[in-house]
């Protein structure tokens, strides 16, 4: 006999000259199924590796036992490090995980968010794209019940859980520790000022040269967040370069670019000009000097967005009030500041 590919409970039943009530019956330890019978039903669904239909039992139990994801890019090391963080635990709640990357685009991030909640997930987990600016589709999920916690990239105008770094204090003490080292010129490679990640590691930085009483220019805080920028903006920074001591970049990929260019260009790193990323992933050890750099607790922060999200899933009729978890950041002191 020629096996389908996928069998169900019907194909069992006739198979073995039983009702599909009693392969249901007996496949869940019906104590109203004899011992024989469930042994002979369940040795037959094992050996066609019979797997139970998971979208039925999630419309007859309202529950999928899946939790969507949304981030910008799994490429990056710090989303990689909070996957690893939100797949530990969910999984061992038994929870499945679907991951979506929105691109850094707004209208991709809202297509992902529609497609996750089509895939009747229990929750979703959001980190927002770095041109997301209207939050209507991430309200209307909420006003019809999908639990959602943001982390990292937040979402400061909609009432939700939420998982951060305190990146203000990011930015203080990363700047601080420029000044630390002597530097009174300090630049700042920055992340779009609508993100909220953006904001906070940009007032750190103010914040750290007011206390000093070293000038905050305007001229000197350039909007440069990725590798791309730091090239397209390369005649920039190199004009800036003689009048500079010091670099704080909103993350260790922008940071590694200005190094390289600087260093295509005769400046001595970190004696020249000290150089400060923010994250600290693998790269940070490759480049030369190796960089110093802000530490943040992805696999943690991974972790955290899960247990929030679970205490909405595991009390769905608790008034819970919505909550903001902070992580501290530390400074990775290495050799290029």
């Amino acid at each position: 006999m020629n096996k389908p590919t996928t069998f169900t409970i019907k194909d069992i039943a006739r198979n073995l000259g039983v009702s599909i009530s009693t392969v249901s019956r007996a496949l869940k330890d019906h104590p109203d199924i004899s011992s024989e019978t469930k042994l002979l039903i369940k040795a037959y669904a094992e050996q066609v590796n019979y797997r139970p239909n998971v979208l039925a039992l999630s419309l007859r139990r309202q529950k999928s036992n899946t939790i969507g994801l949304i981030i910008p890019a799994i490429v990056h090391h710090f989303f990689s490090s909070v996957i690893s963080g939100i797949e530990d635990l969910a999984y061992k709640e038994g929870y499945n995980l679907i991951i979506c990357q929105s691109n850094e685009n707004q209208h991709r991030e809202a297509i992902n968010l529609q497609t996750l909640i089509d895939h009747r997930v229990d929750g979703i987990l959001v980190s927002l794209s770095k041109t997301t600016q209207g939050f209507d589709h991430f309200r209307e999920a909420i006003d019809n019940g999908i639990p959602l916690v943001f982390f990292d990239r937040v979402c400061e105008e909609l009432e939700s859980d939420k998982v951060i770094t305190d990146d203000f204090e990011g930015g203080r003490i990363a700047t601080n520790h420029l000044i630390s080292r002597g530097c009174k010129n300090i630049i700042h490679l920055a992340a779009p000022q609508h993100l909220m990640i953006g904001k906070k590691r940009r007032d750190g930085y103010c914040e750290a040269l007011k206390s000093h009483n070293l000038e905050v220019r305007e001229d000197r805080i350039l909007k440069c967040d990725t590798p791309e920028e730091v090239q397209t903006l390369r005649n920039h920074i190199l004009n800036l370069a003689p009048d500079i001591d010091g670099i704080f970049a909103v993350n260790d990929s922008t940071a590694i670019a200005a190094i390289q260019i600087l260093q295509k260009n005769d400046y001595k790193i970190p004696e020249d000009i000290a150089v400060m990323g923010y994250g600290d992933g693998p790269n940070a050890t490759i480049i030369y000097p190796e960089l110093t750099t802000v530490i943040q607790k992805g696999y943690e922060m991974g972790r955290e967005s899960v247990k929030l999200l679970l205490q909405r899933l595991n009390n769905p009729a608790a008034d819970i009030h919505y909550q903001t978890k902070s992580f501290k950041p530390a400074l990775k002191i290495r050799q290029s500041a």
